[in-house]
C-alpha cells in the first residue's frame, strides 16, 4: 500500500479548487501543489465547520496532488461550495470516429457524426450533422414526423419557413430546438452571401410524444446561458453545467453543451448515469476520459462508456472546443425513412399516405411551397 502524507486543501473561495471523484471508494482531484497547505499535520480540513473529512495526497505525474476523500463527503459537496461535480465513474471512451464532409441536400456540404453507417444512431440520438452551406446551396422544401431537430448556429445565418407560416433567422449562437411531432414541412437555406456554418442535432420522440403538435423554442444567442469559470467557457443549450441550466425544455431528457477550453485547463462534468453521451470535437485536440489517453482531434465524434461524469484535458497549445451531448436512452424500437421516424414499419407506411394525401398532420403540406425569407 502506498504511503499517503496528510495535507489540508480548501474548496473554492478558500485555497484550493474542486474535488472530482476518480473511484467509486475516494474523491480524486488533481490540485496544483501551490494551492496546498503542507503546515497542517495529521487530520486535513476540507471546507467548514460542517463539511470535514480526512484528506491524504500523494505526488501526481502532472506535479499536482492527487487528494482522497471519504465518499461521506459526496452529499455535501454543494453546500461546502464545491462547483464542479464529484465523480465516482468517470466516462471512458469506447471508440472515436472522424467525420468526412461529404455532399447533403442541395449542393450542401457535412461532416456526418451520429447517423452514419459505422454509427446509425445513439439512442436516444438519429443524426449529427456539422453542416456549411453556401448560396444557393440549402435544404429545400421537406416534411419530418415523430422526433427533433435541434440548430445550432456557429458562424452566418440560416433562414427557416415552415407550412403553417412560422419564419425567422437563426444567427451566430441562436438555437431552433423544433418538435416536428405529428408532421411539419419546413426548408433550411442559408442567408447572405457568407457560408452558414453550424450543427443539426436530431433527438428521437418517445412513442407517447410522435404525434404531439409541432412547436418550436428558439433562443438567441444573448439568451443561451453561458459560464466562463478557469479558462472553460461554456453554452448552455439544454440541460446543466457549472450549476446553470438552459431554459429549453427537452421532452426526450437531454444536455447539450458547447465548450470551449484554453491550454492547460481540465473539465470534470457530470453526464446522469444510464444516459448514452458523446463528444463531437470543432477544434483543437483533447484527451478524453483518463490521463494517458491518446489526443483526439478536430472533427472526431467520441462514444462515451457508462459512468457518471467525465473528465477533459487540454494539453495543447492552442484552444480546443468541443460540444457534449448527452440523452436518456428511450429503449424502443426505431423505423426511419428518411425525415420520418417513427416505431414501426406500418407507422412509416401511414406516415407517407398522410403526407402524400395532406392529412392527420400535414393538412398543410399539400400545394405548399416556401419564398425567400428576407436577412
Amino acid at each position: 500500500m502506498q504511503h499517503l502524507t496528510p495535507v489540508l486543501c480548501r474548496v473554492p473561495g478558500q485555497i484550493g479548487r474542486s474535488i472530482t471523484c476518480r473511484s467509486v471508494y475516494s474523491a480524486v482531484s488533481f490540485v496544483p501543489t501551490t494551492q496546498i497547505d503542507r503546515s497542517s499535520v495529521g487530520v486535513s480540513e476540507i471546507g467548514s465547520a460542517d463539511f470535514k473529512t480526512k484528506a491524504f495526497s500523494q505526488r501526481s505525474r502532472s506535479g499536482g496532488v492527487v487528494v482522497r476523500l471519504d465518499t461521506r463527503v459526496r452529499a455535501m459537496a454543494t453546500e461546502a461550495g464545491i462547483d464542479s461535480p464529484v465523480l465516482t465513474k468517470p466516462r471512458k471512451v469506447v471508440r472515436t470516429l472522424l467525420s468526412k464532409e461529404q455532399p447533403e441536400g442541395d449542393g450542401a456540404t457535412v461532416r456526418r457524426s451520429i447517423g452514419r453507417p459505422e454509427m446509425k444512431q445513439l439512442d436516444p440520438f438519429l443524426l449529427l450533422d456539422h453542416f456549411s452551406v453556401s448560396p444557393p446551396a440549402g435544404f429545400p422544401d421537406h416534411p419530418h414526423r415523430g422526433f427533433e431537430t435541434v440548430t445550432y448556429m456557429l458562424e452566418g445565418v440560416s433562414t427557416h419557413q415552415d407550412f403553417a407560416g412560422h419564419k425567422g433567422i437563426i444567427g451566430p449562437g441562436d438555437l431552433q430546438w423544433m418538435t416536428a411531432g405529428r408532421g411539419i414541412v419546413h426548408c433550411e437555406m442559408p442567408g447572405g452571401k457568407t457560408p452558414s456554418v453550424g450543427l443539426q442535432l436530431w433527438v428521437n420522440l418517445a412513442a407517447k410524444d410522435k404525434m404531439v403538435d409541432p412547436k418550436y423554442q428558439e433562443l438567441v444567442d444573448k439568451d443561451v446561458p453561458k459560464v466562463e469559470k478557469d479558462g472553460i467557457k461554456v453554452s448552455v443549450i439544454a440541460g446543466e453545467s457549472f450549476g446553470v441550466k438552459s431554459p429549453v425544455y427537452t421532452r426526450t431528457p437531454t444536455m447539450y453543451l458547447d465548450f470551449t477550453m484554453q491550454p492547460g485547463t481540465v473539465l470534470h462534468q457530470a453526464v446522469p448515469e444510464g444516459w448514452n453521451a458523446f463528444i463531437y470535437i470543432l477544434q483543437g485536440k483533447l484527451i478524453i476520459g483518463s490521463e494517458d489517453a491518446s489526443p483526439v482531434d478536430s472533427f472526431h465524434t467520441v462514444q462515451l462508456g457508462p459512468g457518471d461524469g467525465l473528465n477533459v484535458w487540454n494539453r495543447a497549445d492552442t484552444v480546443a472546443r468541443f460540444v457534449l451531448i448527452g440523452g436518456q436512452p428511450l429503449n424502443e424500437p426505431v423505423v426511419q425513412h428518411g425525415p420520418f421516424v417513427m416505431n414501426t414499419k406500418e407507422e412509416i407506411m401511414q406516415t407517407i399516405r398522410d403526407y402524400q394525401f395532406g392529412r392527420n398532420g400535414f393538412e398543410r403540406a399539400r400545394g405548399w411551397q416556401s419564398d425567400a425569407v428576407q436577412v
